[in-house]
């Protein structure tokens, strides 16, 4: 026996937001029958024709105060370097910078309430390696 995953929850103080700001990271959406509106408590997000997305639930007055023991590690489609600063447009900001000079390496953002991601090398970085 086995269990799915449904979505990845993240408990934010504007879900809302939060979703908007990874709506345009991952190119997911809402669900058009139950669109995402400020004051809902709960903002979906998932791709394109179904499957496993991403949940942002409102908990106000939580604010994040240790490290998460669970974060996303995000493949490009571009290089790890233009999406770093595609991210950083959107209102990431770098947390620790990971990236070795023969390319290698990776960048640890925070999302705009705290939460952590990495961006790691795209897969035609690691093919030409």
């Amino acid at each position: 026996m086995a269990s799915s995953i449904n979505h990845i929850t993240f408990d934010a103080r504007d879900g809302y937001a939060l979703s908007l700001f990874w709506s345009k990271v991952t190119g997911y959406t809402e669900n058009p029958e139950d669109p995402n509106e400020p004051g809902h408590e709960e903002h979906f997000i998932g791709p394109a024709g179904g499957g496993s997305g991403l949940l942002f639930i409102n908990v106000p007055g939580d604010e994040k105060t240790v490290k998460n023991r669970v974060h996303l590690d995000l493949t490009p489609d571009t290089t790890r370097d233009e999406e770093v600063e595609r991210l950083l447009g959107l209102g990431a900001t770098v947390y620790e910078d990971h990236r070795r000079p023969d390319g290698t390496g990776w960048v640890t953002m925070l999302d705009p309430e705290g939460n952590e991601f990495c961006v790691e090398r795209s897969k035609a970085e690691r093919a030409k390696a």
